[in-house]
């Protein structure tokens, strides 16, 4: 671990800062081989370049201070570099302890970004990380999972002043989000950039299923095909994870708590069961509910001899690790990012990467193509929520229509796509009510 030119930010917003960087992260030689990743998603990433541009020209953040919380693997380094194109002044922080990748982080700090992360953090060294650039007292938060704007509400209260709002990246931090506001405790405005078209349609379907599978494929260098896969939740990324699964030949079974969705999950054409039932005859088991305890005891004695666990849910709280650790007679090293427990029963069982986001944690995560749209939303929605924060009365702000369209339109562009338009007699047809 090394440290930059050290300070201790102040705790109050109007306290004077220290301009000297002290950035921690593992290695700072390792910046070439991060900068080699980021110009490859740069590359991939069309949206994020216009947008880049058009933030270089018209520095929309100029002034401000973003605290970022989101998976530091390239994707995530270059939408940090947008935003600070447009002159924000970065802090940045990993969202798992495990999906921070050394060679991004100091490719960041080598072009001159704040960075507080390292790969493998112990829980309190990433705490410690998060609760740095909440220090910093932001102006802006953007947040994956809701650990930044949970934080500065229960620990940093006297900073709340400062902050004119934020976005949140994923399904969980909106949950955590819907549930501060109704309890009357989120006291700044937050864009739920997952609930727009361009982010979850996409990124949680067609990335959460590709990036899940590849996770799981290169650390087991199993086959898929014949076997059993179990899908715990049928939401967005649940469908993108069976989808895929169904796609290699496997045998898919959902499990789920919402009726509707269970329908739905027949009518794609997938066995649905209760978990309990499902644990005796899974081969892969991938959590993706966003709650806690979906795999318990009774599941694990039920389960075959090698039976393979993961989540790619955002918390790792899906596969009840401490009950698995608890219950199991011997643990150990499978496999790079694999842990074998034996079981009281005889049988042993595989957990890829503690549990964790194994798309992520055992992977490179979602695809560049699919995460410039969902960084291109977050960029745009960071833009909108800049220019309007003093307009808004809401704490739990939609995405704006447009800014979706934006990007689905910037989006076939790329790709070379033409689509049609209304004519104005179609128009007035479509808004018309008269026969």
């Amino acid at each position: 671990m090394v440290k930059y030119k050290k300070y201790r930010c102040s705790q109050a917003a109007t306290a004077e800062r220290n301009e000297t960087d002290m950035s921690e992260i593992r290695n700072p030689l390792l910046w070439e081989s991060g900068e080699q990743k980021i110009a490859w998603v740069k590359g991939n990433m069309p949206l994020l370049r216009s947008i880049e541009a058009e933030f270089a020209q018209e520095k929309p953040f100029v002034g401000l201070r973003i605290a970022l919380s989101i998976h530091l693997e390239a994707k995530t380094a270059y939408l940090c570099r947008v935003l600070a194109a447009g002159g924000a002044e970065m802090y940045i922080t990993g969202s798992n302890p495990l999906s921070t990748q050394d060679d991004i982080a100091a490719a960041l700090v080598h072009g001159g970004l704040h960075v507080f992360a390292w790969h493998g953090a112990t829980e309190e060294e990433y705490r410690a990380h998060t609760r740095r650039v909440i220090e910093i007292a932001p102006h802006f938060i953007i947040d994956d999972g809701g650990d930044l704007v949970s934080l500065i509400h229960s620990e940093y209260p006297q900073l709340l002043a400062n902050v004119i709002g934020g976005c949140e990246e994923t399904t969980t931090g909106i949950l955590r989000l819907k549930a501060m506001a109704k309890q009357g405790a989120l006291r700044f405005p937050m864009m739920l950039v997952n609930d727009a078209d361009c982010k979850h349609l996409f990124d949680n379907r067609y990335g959460t299923g590709q990036s899940v599978w590849d996770g799981i494929n290169r650390t087991t260098n199993l086959i898929v095909a014949g076997k059993t896969v179990v899908v715990a939740g049928y939401g967005w990324c649940g469908k993108g994870t069976a989808m895929r699964a169904k796609g290699m030949g496997a045998n898919v079974v959902v499990t789920e708590i919402d009726p509707v969705k269970a329908i739905e999950a027949v009518m794609d054409g997938f066995h649905v069961m209760k978990m309990e039932e499902a644990a005796a005859i899974g081969d892969f088991f991938v959590t993706v509910t966003g709650c806690d305890k979906v795999i318990t005891e009774n599941s694990f004695l039920r389960m075959k001899d090698g039976a393979i666990l993961c989540n790619a849910g955002h918390f790792d709280v899906e596969v009840d690790m401490a009950c698995l650790r608890r219950i199991a007679v011997n643990a150990f090293p499978a496999r790079n990012h694999i842990m074998g427990y034996t079981l009281p029963n005889g049988n042993t069982v595989y957990v890829i990467a503690e549990g964790r986001l194994v798309n992520l944690a055992a992977g490179d995560g979602h695809p560049a193509e699919i995460m410039d749209m969902s960084f291109a939303i977050q960029a745009l929605s960071a833009e909108y929520l800049v220019k309007h924060h003093k307009e808004m009365t809401e704490t739990l702000i939609s995405v704006p229509r447009a800014v979706d369209q934006n990007v689905a339109w910037r989006k076939l562009q790329s790709m070379g796509i033409a689509i049609d338009t209304l004519t104005e007699e179609q128009a007035a047809y479509l808004a018309g009510w008269e026969g």
